[in-house]
């Protein structure tokens, strides 16, 4: 029942766009379904020279996987020390407020001056975008584990090692999931922004703006629509997990 509830919004959203494409009728402004449903049937065809949906889309996601796992490896690290150690907290946290409001195309003239244009640019903005949620949110996992099961495991002669192992990250690991979840979902974000700026001639931001440079409103569409379906499909990846392994942070709730 649930599930069905939730798919009213976007058939309703559906229906009212077929209507307001037929009373504009003006495909430059709102094109119809009919002229965007073809694009999203064809996905490995060939799109105005510059690949499939499925080449670019593919592109897209190496890009945001690349850096993520970038900024996962730095910020779960560094937000363990952080919520385990008060001085290393300290140390960093002024820093990290001061950038952390700092939205992700802030950086870009920086990292076109710093890296040129390129791959590597892209994945240095995609990796700004997903840093500080992953950080901040193993900050708090860490900080939300039970001094009581850190303080039994030290009267039973558990290591800081052990206690860090065996009790910190399994109680902190819904947090920093959730902190992987939020972070990959603005990577995506980042990345589509990312490819829309000069330099790139590939990936799903890339085909947009391509489009809209020769007027195809439908190619636009279409692509922004593989990106939210993209985006759920990961998302709803992200949940699954979160219900097989995490479920009973509810019960202890």
């Amino acid at each position: 029942m649930t599930r069905r509830l939730g798919l009213i919004l976007p058939i309703l959203l559906i229906i009212g766009w077929e209507v307001v494409a037929t009373i504009v009728n003006n495909p430059f402004f709102l094109p119809k379904l009919e002229t965007v449903i073809p694009v999203l049937l064809s996905p490995f065809s060939d799109i105005l020279g510059t690949g499939s949906l499925a080449d670019n889309a593919i592109i897209s996601v190496e890009r945001v996987a690349l850096g993520f796992a970038l900024a996962a490896a730095v910020a779960i690290p560094l937000g363990i020390g952080m919520g385990r150690f008060s001085a290393l907290n300290d140390f960093f946290d002024v820093t990290i407020e001061i950038l952390r409001p700092v939205p992700p195309l802030a950086w870009v003239p920086l990292a076109l001056a710093w890296f040129r244009i390129g791959i590597v640019s892209i994945v240095f903005i995609i990796f700004i975008g997903a840093v500080f949620p992953i950080l901040l949110n193993t900050v708090d996992g860490v900080r939300g584990v039970k001094n009581t099961w850190i303080e039994v495991s030290s009267t039973l002669g558990a290591s800081e090692r052990q206690i860090l192992t065996k009790v910190v990250l399994p109680g902190a690991a819904p947090t920093i999931w959730t902190g992987l979840r939020v972070g990959f979902g603005i990577s995506w974000m980042c990345v589509v922004a990312a490819e829309i700026l000069p330099g790139p001639t590939s990936g799903l931001g890339y085909l947009i703006m391509y489009a809209y440079n020769l007027g195809q409103i439908n190619v636009i569409i279409a692509g922004i629509i593989v990106i939210g379906l993209i985006g759920l499909v990961i998302d709803l990846g992200f949940k699954a997990v979160e219900k097989r392994w995490f479920g009973w942070r509810g019960l202890e709730r």
